[in-house]
């Protein structure tokens, strides 16, 4: 550990000048890869992390936040891995996907390289992006009916990719194998090794400019202050336990909900997250990792606490109790195909906890799901593809405004990906990309409007679908009203059919000129929707966000066919109400 004292404005300059590294190897990614998920959607991440523990130092402002905070415990396997062996060289490069170790599921690829500095081990970079598909019973690796890991696709540990900076191409033999997409795949990984190469010629020539010990000690600076920042926000909530749950429609075989509880527990300067009284292993893939699990708690605890440093500092205040018998703290072979959904509802009830302890940060649930649809068959000429993609919805409304609509949800800086590049890569027409009307929970500050997808297949096609909230909506706070359910439909020579579990099918296969339909929730509302200004809800009404019969069910205001406010009918609607 260094004891040297930086200046603030050399500490701002090197924090500037190290997150423009992982910047850089981002966009490297972005712009290199093959598919359009990590090409437009930007579902990857790049990050420095500690030589020794594998601990967060310094990560991109446009990575997927759930990778930055899953990377340190994928850097960590790195390193376990090299103490058994004891073999570590300048030029190596660790390749693997293993969700149990560090990883989130099957299809995010992780790539770890250490950097060394007069043949001394300075600190590690590593990549991760989703690709496209590797295996496993379900095009795109997102088999709702999946029981073990085995049919969700190739598991790989941590291997060595590259020895001394040579390659072993038996690795890559055995990736391209078991991929229905091997070509894409392969682009995916070499965009990969281009950012890792970038980030270390950068990271090499800032060192050659500040020296090693200078950027050491930012390193630690800034480890110390996000940890001094997180006290301080904690220490401004009051002492107590707060509680808080919400559930998951089903595990994609059995209709029982599942619980994920929370107790948070807020002690001077410290918070412990527990999640002891969730709901055990389920048989379906929407069990996590231990790993997965902290790492979405990290992303909501950085959208509440939104000015402290994103590195591992910021974590040292906080203790997770994630038990292995729940679901959130899995062991192989159990399934993690479907960790999107349930990271989700874990974001949720720390937001829904923290409420509590602070009702002015109060925001009621985001749409919750990220409706993950593969479509697959082959093209006229025989080859193969492989269309996944995942989709939007409104956002939950909070003390200060509307939810946003048709946005990501929070665990996520990734965009959709453009119908137009989806529709240039497959055989696939978008018929229909528009909000949905009346998604959006009713409150003071509504629930942000949800969206609707109807896709169109060119040939005979197999859909696959792995989802959320169809049964349990995005919630409410404040007295606002739940959003709209999800729903997915599809088309067959018999009529128009939905999943019998809700938002998850496996089995569904469509002829070419037939659609399949997303229907996704809008956010949660924030407040009693009687007390929403008049003239914004009529403006909802104009804009085609809210209808005239929910206006007056809901909000209590009255509108004309034009969305102009009839104001005796509405006085008497609202007098009404407050009787």
């Amino acid at each position: 550990m260094t004891t040297k004292t930086l200046d603030p404005v050399t500490l701002a300059i090197l924090n500037g000048r190290l997150e423009q590294i992982a910047d850089e190897m981002d966009a490297t990614l972005y712009r290199s890869a093959f598919n359009p998920i990590i090409a437009e959607a930007r579902d990857a991440c790049h990050g420095l992390y500690h030589a020794e523990t594998g601990a967060t130092l310094v990560q991109g402002t446009r990575g997927l936040p759930i990778f930055v905070g899953a990377m340190a415990f994928a850097v960590k396997a790195v390193i376990e891995k090299v103490a058994r062996d004891g073999n570590l060289s300048p030029g190596d490069t660790f390749l693997f996907n293993d969700p149990y170790a560090g990883g989130t599921h099957l299809n995010d690829f992780r790539l770890v390289r250490p950097v060394f500095r007069d043949d001394k081990l300075y600190c590690w970079i590593a990549s991760v992006g989703h690709w496209l598909d590797i295996g496993g019973n379900v095009p795109g690796g997102f088999n709702a009916k999946a029981t073990e890991s085995f049919q969700e696709g190739v598991r790989i540990p941590v291997v060595k990719l590259f020895t001394k900076g040579v390659i072993n191409n038996d690795i890559v033999d055995i990736l391209s194998a078991n991929s229905r997409v091997p070509l894409s795949n392969y682009g995916d990984l070499n965009g990969q090794l281009n950012a890792l190469d970038l980030g270390e010629r950068r990271l090499g020539e800032l060192l050659d400019s500040y020296g090693d010990d200078t950027v050491e000690a930012a390193f630690e600076a800034f480890s110390n202050r996000a940890e001094a920042m997180m006290r301080e926000e904690i220490r401004a909530l009051p002492d107590g336990k707060y509680v808080f749950e919400d559930y998951l429609d089903n595990d994609g075989i059995t209709p029982g909900k599942l619980t994920i509880a929370l107790d948070l527990t807020i002690k001077g300067d410290e918070m412990v997250l527990d999640f002891s009284r969730s709901s055990g292993p389920c048989a379906g893939p929407l069990n996590i990792a231990y790993s997965t699990a902290a790492a979405c708690c990290y992303v909501a605890l950085k959208h509440v606490f939104t000015s402290v440093p994103a590195n591992a500092g910021c974590l040292r205040p906080i203790e997770f109790i994630i038990p292995e018998t729940t679901l959130l703290g899995v062991k192989p072979p159990k399934p993690v195909g479907g960790y999107t959904e349930t990271i989700l509802r874990v974001i949720g009830v720390v937001f829904g906890a923290l409420a509590q302890a602070d009702p002015a940060r109060a925001t009621a649930g985001p749409f919750g799901t990220i409706n993950a649809l593969s479509i697959a068959g082959y093209r006229d000429d025989g080859s193969r593809y492989v269309m996944f993609s995942f989709f939007g919805g409104g956002l939950g409304g909070n003390p200060e405004s509307d939810g946003l609509n048709h946005a990501n949800n929070p665990i996520s800086m990734a965009t959709i990906p453009p119908a137009e590049i989806m529709e240039a890569s497959y055989p696939v027409l978008f018929t229909q990309w528009a909000l949905r009307p009346d998604s959006a929970g009713a409150g003071y500050h509504r629930g942000g409007v949800g969206a609707i997808y109807e896709v169109e297949a060119m040939t005979d096609a197999d859909v696959f679908l792995l989802g959320e909230r169809g049964v349990y909506a995005p919630f409410g706070v404040a007295g606002g009203g739940e959003a709209a359910l999800n729903r997915f439909t599809w088309q067959a020579d018999d009529g128009e059919h939905s999943p019998p579990l809700a938002s998850k099918v496996a089995d569904v296969r469509i002829k070419p000129g037939q659609r399949v339909r997303i229907e996704a929730p809008g956010g949660g509302g924030f407040g009693n929707p009687k007390t929403r200004p008049a003239e914004k809800v009529a403006r909802d009404v104009r804009l085609g966000f809210v209808s005239r019969e929910s206006a007056r069910d809901i909000y209590g205001v009255e509108t004309d066919a034009e969305g102009n406010i009839d104001l005796n009918a509405t006085k008497t609607l609202r007098e009404g109400a407050a009787a």
